[in-house]
């Protein structure tokens, strides 16, 4: 009897890292875009995947089966993020997000439209940038960014509402045409002052006095 059960136990911790590589591998995918999305660069991306991963299976008993697998592994990505971050003290300022996963069927973009956009998209804060990734590129629920960024649904759909908001007005230049009207509206005003006007006046009598008498 006590053979069976410790037949049972040797064979469970067997099974058990099975599944959790079954888990760990058809996460991979997903992992490497959120990897891309904290660190906007594909060599730090594959780094951060693989300490992630070494962290993870170093971790493997803290996690519970039968809970979300995918939170759980991006919270330990964006832990050790963040610890790389904070070690290196350094940030890296180039955009190298596939422009192939931003784009829709039947709506591809030419070259520069899509460099546009991911110079847009480095210029977003990061969790914005990774919570608008994980909704538009991974199709994850808001309650799964939630729970993969450790924050509210409610913060979760702010994080995206923001990040798509900031994007339109970059990509449609409603900035620049905000702006645009003001300076001209000034300039209107200030030259229809009652300063500028007399101003005008007096160059203008100014020019009639030095003109060649006839």
């Amino acid at each position: 009897m006590s053979q069976t059960i410790e037949t049972q136990a040797t064979v469970r911790p067997s099974h058990s890292m099975a599944d959790f590589h079954k888990l760990l591998v058809t996460t991979l995918p997903r992992l490497r875009v959120q990897a891309l999305a904290l660190t906007r660069n594909r060599a730090d991306a594959d780094d951060l995947v693989q300490a992630a991963v070494t962290s993870a299976l170093a971790a493997k008993d803290s996690f519970a089966p039968g809970t979300n697998f995918g939170a759980w592994m991006f919270r330990i990505l964006r832990n050790r993020f963040i610890s790389d971050v904070r070690r290196k003290r350094e940030t890296t300022d180039i955009d190298d997000v596939p422009s192939s996963a931003f784009a829709r069927p039947g709506a591809q973009e030419d070259s520069l439209v899509m460099r546009e956009l991911r110079g847009h998209l480095s210029r977003l804060p990061a969790e914005q940038r990774t919570a608008l990734v994980m909704v538009t590129v991974q199709g994850m629920s808001y309650e799964e960014v939630a729970a993969a960024m450790d924050c509210a649904v409610g913060t979760a759909k702010c994080r995206v509402f923001r990040a798509r908001q900031t994007l339109q007005r970059w990509l449609t230049g409603e900035e620049r045409g905000v702006e645009a009207p003001k300076v001209a509206a000034s300039s209107r005003k200030s030259a229809s002052s009652p300063r500028a006007r007399r101003r005008h006046t007096a160059e203008s009598e100014a020019g009639m006095g030095h003109a060649t008498p006839v």
